[in-house]
């Protein structure tokens, strides 16, 4: 029942917001050709009318067997109109709460607001409001279409860390940092190839993987799987789980079903030479001189996500070595535990929040939705002598591109300071 309330509730939340926004098309189309109106009205109606049925008539037209790309890009297209309406809706509630004070006699505030610098001219007040709106609205949506074109324009991040401690052998040392390669939605094979040979360019000594490898299950890498095989590094692969590889986000037919997913999973990892660490630690040795590499399950301080990871666990034994670099999925983990626990972790790898996929990044200022969710969202952080990097994901989940914020594959040079 809950479930049924939820549909219900959920197309009359996007039937009363198409309704708002077509109020205010009808404003800004007044002085349109008829036909041309009554054009545009029904499209944008007709539109509202298949995303409803598809909504209500899922298992009739089977949503799940449609062609993945068609699928994909079906909902993302859906989901970023919506997105779209959502933020004109703001600006034309704007001119409506303008309205409403002058109806109720609010003098003072509308006399300000009747200033002719507000008006911005001869253009009504509604009217530029409306069109601001859809402006900024469409911007929005156009930017989404145009992102679907570089999901796969893998960037090269090049960071150069320097440590007192770090041993004299491992001078210069070149780590490529993975993550978040979600192979589930993954549609092109030729592309996902050319990512791999560009980190394969890099002649990294070591590869590190901090989650997420699939969306839920195992078998999305069988396409895939002998395309990251290829990742090898004189001193190895090493990876770790994200919170999508446990497949907590889709229903199985029993717990035992969910744990042999698992298992098949650190076999993928196996099978490509990968050496996963679960909760656990091993020792690089290079001419004589050793680190620590740490690597824990999916730990995460935000309450929605399950912890697996066992960070004592890991950390026993540990104490010998000078330098240590940890390995885990979620950032959240470095203030909520790492910080004040674990001060002796030279180096935490993270990935997790795709930088939302969204955003903007230019020399001295850099935004995304995904800040206000996790303070440390994307590239290097520091707090006395220790350091965090997040990489921004090699794949994407959900809305099928990015905007802003692009794949990444982040080569990691380490440097012994004096």
């Amino acid at each position: 029942m809950s479930r049924l309330f939820s549909s219900w509730l959920f197309i009359l939340i996007l039937v009363l917001i198409d309704w708002y926004v077509f109020q205010s098309l009808k404003l800004v189309s007044q002085q349109w050709p008829l036909k041309v109106k009554w054009l545009v009205y029904g499209l944008y109606w007709s539109l509202t009318a298949i995303a409803v049925i598809i909504f209500l008539a899922g298992p009739l037209v089977q949503v799940e067997n449609w062609p993945k790309n068609v699928r994909i890009y079906f909902f993302s297209v859906f989901i970023g109109l919506f997105i779209a309406k959502f933020i004109s809706s703001a600006f034309f509630l704007v001119d409506d709460i303008r309205r409403i004070v002058q109806w109720g006699g609010g003098k003072l505030f509308y006399r300000y607001i009747q200033n002719e610098n507000f008006t911005a001219g001869r253009i009504d007040r509604s009217v530029f409001l409306s069109w601001l709106g859809f402006s900024v609205g469409g911007g929005i949506f156009g930017s989404l279409l145009w992102g679907f074109g570089n999901k796969y324009r893998y960037r090269t991040e090049t960071v150069n860390l320097h440590y007192p401690n770090l041993p004299e052998a491992f001078q210069g040392l070149k780590v490529a940092h993975i993550s978040d390669i979600h192979s589930g939605s993954f549609t092109d094979r030729g592309a996902v190839e050319k990512g791999v040979q560009k980190i394969l360019d890099l002649k990294p000594d070591l590869i590190l993987f901090t989650g997420d490898l699939v969306n839920d299950h195992a078998d999305e890498m069988k396409e895939y799987q002998d395309i990251f095989a290829r990742l090898r590094a004189p001193m190895g692969v090493y990876s770790t789980l994200g919170n999508h590889d446990y497949g907590d986000y889709r229903p199985w037919g029993s717990q035992a079903e969910k744990a042999q997913n698992l298992e098949n999973l650190k076999a993928v990892h196996a099978s490509m030479g990968w050496r996963l660490l679960m909760n656990e630690h091993v020792c690089l040795e290079k001419d004589g001189q050793q680190i620590c590499l740490i690597g824990i399950e999916n730990w995460s301080a935000k309450g929605n996500f399950t912890r697996y990871g066992k960070m004592a666990e890991a950390h026993k034994g540990t104490e010998p070595y000078r330098f240590k670099i940890l390995m885990s999925h979620d950032p959240s983990h470095w203030e909520a535990e790492v910080r004040t626990q674990y001060t002796d972790v030279d180096l935490m790898l993270s990935g997790h929040t795709h930088g939302m996929q969204f955003g903007v990044e230019i020399p001295g200022f850099r935004w995304s939705p995904v800040q206000y969710m996790y303070r440390q969202w994307a590239g290097l952080y520091e707090q006395e002598h220790q350091k965090l990097y997040v990489n921004r994901g090699f794949g994407f989940i959900g809305y099928p591109g990015r905007v802003g914020i692009l794949p990444e594959i982040t080569l990691l040079q380490l440097h012994r300071k004096a």
